[in-house]
């Protein structure tokens, strides 16, 4: 057999998905996620599903997973040793940052700044300049950086970040730098600008080499912790198991080039979920779909079309903006694991502080002591009183406590509490399906939704009224989604080089020239991942705008020799894009110039997928009942439940309702219909 195991580490359960490509055999199981540890959580879901299947690890062939080390470490905000190297005159970069205003202008008296993120005290600056043509003004001055590195290292500084005035047009003085920092400070981690991403815009540019320094340390540990506990299940003397690790722009990576580009992997867990979904939904016959991934810990949403999940550049991670290329994910504080508290204004509130899996919500009985959305989900009989099959007992009881009290400091009930704090739950959900859609001028009306995640399902009747969607899509095994996803991606690296040039003066042999170095830099780390030369693939796209605008729009760039008609092309196809974001374009204005502005070659690799294949036919959902619970819906009502995995193709099944699998449960609430397509995905719409 030839196993290939995907996982996904969340918050609260590391899920777990394992594909036999020989007979098309996909196994999913679930274990409890460990903060302290994650390598440890990750290897007993490797030796779970192993176990599952009755294998050794000898067959499996090769390994990806979704982490976040690196996401983790920066939302809470773990950045505290780090340094900062920047060109003499420009120590002021992260102060003069850029202006925003987060709360609205409604909400907000001051223009404010984001925090730093290294401290004044540790920002050094070098001699030495290039212009914004790429020509040396000031040659590097050696003698400051060694006495710069020689700084660092007595203050015991050791993960520095590098980014020098348009670095990305030259990157000699960069090197020189790091060159520098190894010879003097040899324990140093060190991050140059024009590796992490050689594109202008220097705020940006400074903090996102800033975060890759900041994260390499733990993710460079992490990756060879799990790295040499993999080389355990394989047979003796037998060659390393393949190791891949998923990346924010929907590729992997394997683990020994990660280690090269941590700050790659910031939103890896995300991005696997939106593919699968996507994997999935095209499968359906969905082509226009919204993404709701529910975990213990948070809700992430995305938008995909046609079976691609929106990208972007202008991501941010926690309160540091990042430019590397990333699914466009939003991400709310509206998991199961979202405590439940009064603010001081006297109102119910549902996050973002989550009990996460340590100490968990009351009901797990391991130390939580604040009613969570989890419990509220418990007491009203929308979940059974246990998860994963009976691997972990809830309490009602507790849950029904914690719940009851929180509601006593609002003159409520039990229930209505409860009822409370999954609605408040629900529109945090939808609030954050809005800003991936409303606020991008996409109306959501016009899409499915696709949930899952452990506790992505569970809102899902109650956001169709909401939102006004036509339905919702609830895949097979959803809890489990974005650890298949990481089995659905190529290996994929990104190059973007900035050369700023209006369309009048474009030289297209110069465009070709870029373009080709590029290419040869992707083909080189291909080429290191093991792909021959006939499975390599080469996309190419461009960041255009109109001549004074800040931002760009990006356009795909077709193959073959850069030439005038072809530059042409892309100037049409920058138009049409630009119209269809923004409702206009000036396409028919002899004054308004095209602008060029940075140049994008991505790498791909393919890897296997695993075929979805359709289910058995149904024979009626009256043989997938497992019995009856009193489940709250507005009132208490005798609720029938179903095993969802007995359910077959054209099962139809009316609410109320409750439907359980291992690893997700469904609740219909009066009203809605759940029907199973080809494929074993439940659509959930209004009865007629």
């Amino acid at each position: 057999m030839s196993i290939r195991i995907g996982i996904d580490t969340g918050g609260t359960f590391t899920d777990v998905v394992a594909v036999d490509d020989e007979t098309g055999t996909v196994v999913t199981t679930k274990t409890p996620s460990t903060p302290n540890d994650p390598a440890m959580g990750f290897m007993a879901g490797v030796h779970k599903v192993l176990a599952a299947l009755g294998l050794a690890g000898d067959q499996v062939t090769a390994v990806s997973h979704g982490t976040t080390v690196a996401t983790n470490k920066l939302l809470e905000g773990k950045v505290d040793d780090l340094g900062f190297i920047t060109t003499e005159g420009y120590e002021f970069v992260l102060e003069i940052a850029r202006q925003s205003v987060p709360d609205g202008y409604g909400n907000s008296y001051f223009w404010v700044k984001p925090d730093r993120i290294v401290p004044a005290d540790r920002v050094r600056t070098v001699p030495g300049r290039f212009t914004a043509r790429g020509e040396e003004v000031r040659a590097f001055d050696e003698a400051a950086a060694v006495d710069t590195a020689r700084w660092f290292r007595e203050r015991g500084i050791d993960s520095i970040g590098v980014c020098f005035l348009h670095s990305y047009l030259d990157s000699s003085h960069e090197r020189a730098m790091r060159a520098a920092l190894e010879r003097e400070h040899p324990g140093a981690t060190v991050s140059i600008s024009s590796d992490v991403l050689a594109e202008y815009r220097e705020y940006e540019r400074s903090v996102t080499t800033l975060v890759d320094a900041a994260v390499k340390p733990s993710i460079r540990s992490y990756v060879e912790n799990i790295g040499s506990r993999l080389g355990e299940l394989g047979a003796e003397g037998a060659a390393p198991i393949p190791f891949y690790v998923m990346k924010s722009n929907g590729g992997v990576l394997s683990a020994d080039e990660v280690v090269h580009q941590p700050i790659t992997t910031v939103l890896s867990g995300p991005a696997a979920g939106a593919l699968g979904a996507a994997v999935v939904a095209q499968s359906a016959g969905f082509a226009r779909v919204v993404t709701c991934d529910g975990g213990g810990t948070s809700t992430d949403v995305t938008v995909v079309t046609d079976g691609r999940p929106a990208l972007t550049t202008e991501g941010t991670v926690g309160a540091y903006p990042s430019k590397i290329p990333m699914i466009d994910v939003v991400t709310v504080g509206a998991g199961g694991g979202s405590v439940s508290w009064i603010s001081p204004e006297g109102t119910l509130k549902v996050g973002p502080r989550s009990a996460g899996a340590d100490p968990g919500p009351m009901c797990y009985r391991t130390g939580g002591t604040e009613p969570t959305v989890t419990d509220a989900h418990l007491l009203l009989g929308r979940i059974p009183p246990h998860l994963l099959g009976g691997e972990v007992p809830l309490d009602v009881e507790v849950a029904a406590s914690g719940i009851e009290q929180l509601g006593e400091s609002l003159a409520l009930t039990g229930e209505a509490c409860a009822s409370g704090v999954l609605e408040i739950s629900a529109w945090n959900q939808a609030n954050a399906l809005r800003q991936v859609t409303v606020r991008r001028g996409l109306d959501i009306r016009e899409f499915t939704l696709v949930t899952f995640g452990g506790s992505g399902s569970l809102l899902a009747c109650r956001l169709i009224d909401i939102l006004g969607l036509d339905g919702v899509l609830v895949p097979l095994n959803p809890g489990n989604l974005s650890a298949f996803g990481l089995l659905t991606v190529d290996v994929r690296n990104d190059y973007v080089q900035t050369a700023v040039t209006r369309a009048s003066q474009l030289n297209s042999s110069r465009v070709q020239a870029r373009f080709e170095d590029l290419t040869g830099r992707a083909d080189a780390a291909l080429e290191r991942a093991g792909f021959p030369p006939s499975q390599r693939s080469f996309l190419r796209t461009a960041d255009l705008r109109y001549f004074g605008q800040a931002y760009e729009v990006r356009v795909d760039v077709p193959d073959g020799p850069m030439t005038d008609e072809l530059a042409s092309a892309v100037g049409d196809a920058f138009h049409e894009e630009h119209r269809r974001l923004y409702g206009y374009d000036f396409r028919d204005d002899q004054r308004q110039e095209v602008e060029w502005v940075n140049l994008r070659v991505s790498g791909v690799g393919p890897i296997r997928k695993p075929a979805l294949v359709e289910v058995a036919r149904g024979t009626g959902a009256e043989l997938a009942g497992t019995g009856s619970r009193r489940v709250y819906f507005e009132d208490w009502v005798d609720t029938p439940v179903y095993d969802r995995a007995l359910l077959g193709a054209g099962d139809e099944i009316h609410g109320p309702a409750v439907l359980e699998e291992f690893s997700s449960t469904v609740p219909l609430h009066p009203g809605f219909t759940a029907r199973v397509d080809d494929y074993g995905n439940l659509v959930i719409r209004r009865s007629p």
